[in-house]
């Protein structure tokens, strides 16, 4: 007696285990890209905040402090120099001397025009969360696909920091037509795949909780936040800072002028 076609059906419709695990996991692995896409553009928005910040900083404050640190290195060759023998004199000059060189290499060069403050539109985080989610390196275990992927995230993260989203979808666009988005067939084979990514994933999300720990606890996130309440009060610290170090600059001029008045 031939089956009959519901008999059919239904027996055609009976996932095997390894297929009904698959779903489960495909379930669980999306939810967790979204969540790790979310927490990618925080971190994001976090690193590119604190380093449009520290531009800020150095143009306003650092590259002041780096030329009264010059000017003090200055005057304490010149004491060291009218003191011949003073070891404290000599030690307090090569100290002036190192404080100086690190200043000067940490401010680095002036801009022509003060940095902007970074913001992201709401469709530059679109395109941040859908790059994340579909090209961040811990979502794969082929070491060819990943070494690509941190180059493609290392280029998605500068744009981000820029505003550039041509680029951004640029690099999503080039990716997903690459021989990488390629996935195999088979439940078994893929079951692993999304067992692994699902795992990477978890590992990805403590390491941007830690490494969002870490950038929250930065002398630099504490000069911002007490930087951003003064400014919703309507006070400037960075020009506040910055003329405070002019005056102290403008005295250190008038004492290594006097100084060499005095050596005439």
């Amino acid at each position: 007696m031939a089956p009959k076609t519901a008999d059919l059906a239904a027996s055609a419709s009976v996932l095997t285990p390894e297929e009904q695990e698959l779903a489960r996991k495909r379930e669980e692995q999306a939810a967790l890209e979204a969540e790790l896409a979310e927490r990618e553009l925080r971190a994001a928005d976090l690193r590119a905040a604190l380093a449009a910040f520290e531009r800020q900083y150095l143009h306003f404050v650092g590259l002041r402090y780096a030329e009264l640190d010059e000017l003090r290195a200055e005057l304490a060759e010149r004491t060291a120099h009218q003191r011949p023998g003073n070891e404290r004199a000599e030690q307090a000059a090569r100290d002036a001397r190192v404080r100086a060189s690190e200043t000067k290499s940490a401010a680095g060069e002036q801009s022509p025009s003060a940095p902007r403050a970074f913001t992201a539109t709401s469709e530059m985080k679109r395109l941040y969360r859908d790059v994340a989610r579909r090209i961040h390196p811990d979502l794969t275990s082929d070491r060819t696909d990943r070494a690509k992927r941190q180059q493609l995230m290392a280029e998605a993260n500068r744009a981000y920091e820029c505003g550039d989203e041509a680029q951004l979808v640029k690099i999503l666009t080039e990716y997903e037509h690459s021989p990488e988005s390629v996935e195999g067939e088979g439940a078994g084979a893929e079951l692993i795949r999304v067992i692994r990514r699902v795992s990477q994933a978890r590992g990805r999300l403590a390491e941007i909780e830690a490494e969002m720990q870490g950038l929250l606890r930065s002398d630099l996130h504490q000069l911002k936040q007490r930087v951003d309440e003064a400014g919703q009060a309507g006070i400037d610290v960075l020009k506040q800072m910055a003329a405070k170090i002019d005056e102290q600059i403008a005295a250190a001029k008038e004492r290594l002028q006097a100084d060499a008045e005095r050596g005439r």
